[in-house]
């Protein structure tokens, strides 16, 4: 009875042994994408705006300008056009606040998307509709050889987003003595195609409030062209001005905007006059 119980613990500790080895076989080893953990921007709060008093404010102006993803610049804003490991492209990252966090609000820019008011918040429905569109084709059955209606659902991606629209108010505050500038509502623009697939122009697909948007840009990283330990969020790019971009209004009597009343060329040549102007207006505050 002794050496049956002897031999019964034998096999027994054999097969748990073959059933470690199985369990270490079958499980692959944790993979870790870089040597270190990053939590900086992830856990990155957003530095609060210095409040200012109406009193305080000397002079404003409201500038509306376009960043062009298409400049070199500008492309990490645009890059990746699909979201890998450690990075997303700004559109993605509006993407997700607004669909998986909720964090965003998006806003309706009109029949005439010319609304930057942020006076109708969308619909979850609404959003749907912009994100996923429905195209209805016709082909010819191989069985049948009938026409047959084909619906497909193509969603909208960061590669259809070329640019976008950003509203601003320039603030020159006389009791800090400096010029802020506050950013207010940012849009992306699709592109418009015509039947035969020519570009036609660009439309934005709703408005966001920008302070807002703050506290989701700040945790997501931007690529950095010179150094990959030293990325910078999209709020620090917006921050601190690393964007290119053209003026296309400023606050007028007319309130219209700069494609208005010139176009081409001399639209870009007003646009410069705008932004020489700005600069020479806080240039000449203190020339003393």
């Amino acid at each position: 009875m002794g050496r049956f119980l002897s031999f019964l613990v034998i096999v027994l500790t054999s097969m748990l042994g073959e059933a470690d080895v199985i369990a270490q076989v079958s499980e692959p080893p944790t993979v870790a994408p870089k040597p270190y953990i990053e939590e900086h921007t992830k856990t990155k709060r957003v530095v609060p705006y210095t409040h200012i008093r109406e009193a305080d404010v000397m002079w404003a102006r409201r500038v509306w300008r376009t960043i062009d993803l298409r400049e070199k610049m500008n492309h990490p804003l645009y890059y990746p056009t699909e979201a890998i490991n450690d990075r997303k492209s700004l559109f993605d990252v509006i993407k997700h606040g607004l669909l998986v966090d909720g964090s965003i609000t998006a806003y309706d820019p009109g029949a005439l998307a010319n609304d930057d008011e942020f006076k109708k918040p969308l619909l979850a429905s609404d959003l749907k509709d912009i994100f996923m569109r429905i195209d209805t084709q016709y082909t010819e059955s191989l069985t049948t050889g009938d026409m047959e209606m084909v619906i497909q659902e193509i969603p909208l991606e960061t590669r259809d987003i070329k640019m976008y629209n950003v509203k601003e108010d320039w603030i020159f505050d006389k009791q800090r003595s400096t010029m802020d500038i506050r950013i207010i509502g940012i849009a992306p623009m699709k592109e418009i195609r015509g039947e035969d697939g020519e570009l036609r122009g660009y439309r934005p697909l709703f408005w966001l409030y920008y302070p807002e948007c703050r506290y989701v840009f700040a945790n997501w990283d931007a690529f950095n062209r010179e150094n990959d330990a030293e990325r910078r969020s999209f709020e620090d790019i917006f921050w601190k001005r690393q964007f290119s971009s053209y003026i296309t209004k400023w606050s007028n009597v007319y309130d219209r905007g700069i494609n208005q009343y010139k176009t081409g060329l001399d639209a870009l040549l007003e646009g410069e006059e705008i932004k020489q102007a700005l600069f020479e207006f806080e240039h000449d505050l203190w020339n003393f």
